[in-house]
C-alpha cells in the first residue's frame, strides 16, 4: 500500500513540475513577443517621448500648468510638428525655416520686451 502511495504522489509531483514547465514555456515565448514588440521603432520613439514628457513634468511641474504646455498637449503636438519637420528636410527648406524661426522668435522677444516696458512705464 505504501508503494501505490508514493507512486501517486510521485505521479502528482510529476505532473505538476509538467504544467509549471509548460507555464514558464508560455511565459518566455510571451516575455519574447512583448519584447520584439517593444524593440519596434515607433514603440521605442513613444517610449522616448513618454519619458521625456513625464520627466519635464516632474522638473517644470509648476511652469507646465493646466491651461499651458503638459504633457497630454506635447503628445498631440509632437506629431504635427514631426511631419512638419519631415516636410522641411524633405524640401529642402532647413536655412529658410530657420531664418523664418529666428525672424519670429525675435518678433516675439520685440514684443514681450515692449509689453513689459509699457506694464512697468504705467
Amino acid at each position: 500500500m505504501t508503494t501505490q502511495t508514493e507512486q501517486a504522489a510521485l505521479a502528482a509531483d510529476k505532473a505538476r513540475l509538467i504544467r509549471e514547465g509548460e507555464l514558464q514555456r508560455v511565459k518566455v515565448a510571451h516575455a519574447k513577443a512583448q519584447l520584439g514588440m517593444a524593440m519596434q521603432p515607433e514603440a521605442l520613439w513613444h517610449s522616448a517621448v513618454d519619458q521625456a514628457s513625464a520627466l519635464a513634468q516632474a522638473r517644470l511641474g509648476g511652469l507646465l500648468s493646466p491651461g499651458g504646455l503638459n504633457a497630454a498637449n506635447l503628445k498631440r503636438l509632437l506629431p504635427i510638428a514631426l511631419t512638419v519637420g519631415s516636410f522641411i528636410m524633405r524640401k529642402r527648406l532647413l536655412k529658410p525655416a530657420l531664418g523664418v524661426g529666428t525672424a519670429v522668435a525675435l518678433g516675439v522677444a520685440w514684443l514681450a520686451r515692449r509689453k513689459r516696458a509699457t506694464a512697468s512705464g504705467e
